[in-house]
């Protein structure tokens, strides 16, 4: 996991390594979350793994999912590393199961040795979708009825790309696309044949001793070359009201979803409509602050937010269910979470976008891409946003360079 040195006050590693498993804990929905507790409660060490998408079956229980699936993660996995190395400014911090100064020499010298396995890539061939363009504008034109209805006000709506029967190296993509789109939430994963470089510039939730916060994006725009241009762009999308409204409805939802855990009084916006700028966008970023009750299990405060507001909608349940209707795909391990819990049960969880996911032994390849969806929306702009999220993972399958 890397930050790519992007500043925050948040942040508290450049860069953390986990391998080796010890031990692992993998199961789907249904009793995933206590599960987790316990697998902490037993070891009390470090724990890096993922949440998908999909446990939302878990939160609630009567939703369910049946679209097509092509990389088939886990709904949770969890490991506890042999092996963590902390990136602290200059200096890195090497530690595990029963290391000594030499086996931290060795480890560092095999990190090293890393970069040498980025082999060159071979472009791919034509990206297929399960949504067309028709196909999604007539989607986002039906799920505009809902909310014209009164079903729900704001809903994440997404479309996969995905190539079958490729065979591509996974740390090779994630190199190429950490230097095109470098974020401060990157991550490269692997999990037996399951692998995902991800490129994402949003935070989930981070719980740090007593303080959980949770930071939402909602609101896009293209970069410019120009500078000046590039600044009017940043003011452009800092006072559009369709972006900004957005952003308040997911600011709302997370306050709602922190307050089931949070002690009373204690949830707090942080920061509203705050414009922070990427390698290829500007994005508007909200930050959520609370106090959980300290009696209450860790996992209780991740399963009460889960899935996040930012790639769900609002009310929550009812869009879940509009997603399972109208998108073609399960999102699997898409919009859901990839992090780290430590020994004190603390942790920190970005959100699984800007990613390419890869299940080697089916060698099927998939990203996806969405925007939200309001009762205001242009279908065809909301079209737009989507190839928009798409271009640096389309840049680095296609191209050699």
């Amino acid at each position: 996991m890397d930050n790519n040195n992007y500043a925050s006050s948040y942040h508290q590693n450049e860069a953390i390594l986990a391998a080796d498993a010890l031990d692992t804990l993998s199961c789907n929905a249904g009793n995933a979350f206590p599960a987790l507790q316990q697998f902490h409660d037993q070891h009390r060490d470090w724990l890096f793994g993922h949440l998908a998408y999909d446990l939302k079956n878990e939160t609630f229980p009567i939703l369910h999912s049946d679209n097509k699936d092509g990389l088939h993660f886990p709904d949770l996995f969890f490991f506890r590393p042999r092996v963590v190395m902390l990136l602290q400014q200059d200096h890195v911090k090497i530690g595990g199961w029963n290391m000594d100064a030499a086996d931290a020499e060795k480890v560092y010298t095999q990190c090293i040795s890393l970069t040498s396995q980025v082999v060159p890539h071979t472009p791919i061939g034509a990206l297929n979708a399960h949504l067309d363009r028709q196909q999604y504008l007539h989607a986002v034109k039906q799920l505009q009825w809902h909310i014209h209805r009164g079903d729900c006000y704001e809903v994440n709506f997404c479309r996969e790309n995905f190539i079958e029967d490729i065979n591509v190296h996974p740390l090779t993509l994630f190199s190429r696309l950490n230097a095109l789109s470098p974020s401060p939430f990157a991550a490269y994963y692997r999990a037996d044949h399951l692998y995902m470089a991800c490129s994402s510039p949003e935070r989930f939730m981070q719980k740090k001793g007593p303080l959980v916060i949770s930071q939402p994006i909602k609101g896009t725009i293209r970069r410019d070359a120009d500078a000046a241009t590039d600044a009017l762009r940043r003011e452009e999308l800092f006072r559009n009201s369709k972006e900004r409204a957005e952003n308040v409805m997911v600011v709302d939802l997370v306050r709602n979803d922190l307050a089931h855990t949070a002690t009373r009084g204690s949830v707090q916006v942080a920061e509203l409509f705050g414009i922070y700028s990427f390698a290829q966008v500007h994005h508007m970023i909200s930050t959520v602050t609370a106090t959980p009750d300290p009696a209450l299990p860790f996992t209780e405060v991740i399963r009460q937010a889960f899935p996040m507001g930012s790639m769900t909608g609002a009310p929550k349940l009812r869009v879940l269910q509009l997603i399972e209707e109208y998108e073609q795909s399960r999102r699997g391990l898409f919009s859901g979470a990839l992090g780290y819990i430590t020994p004190e049960a603390d942790f920190d969880f970005n959100v699984v976008i800007r990613s390419i996911l890869y299940n080697a032994g089916r060698k099927y390849l998939s990203f996806q891409t969405g925007s939200a969806i309001t009762s205001y929306a242009d279908p065809e702009r909301e079209w737009e946003e989507c190839l928009l999220k798409a271009e640096a993972m389309k840049k680095i399958l296609e191209s050699k360079e």
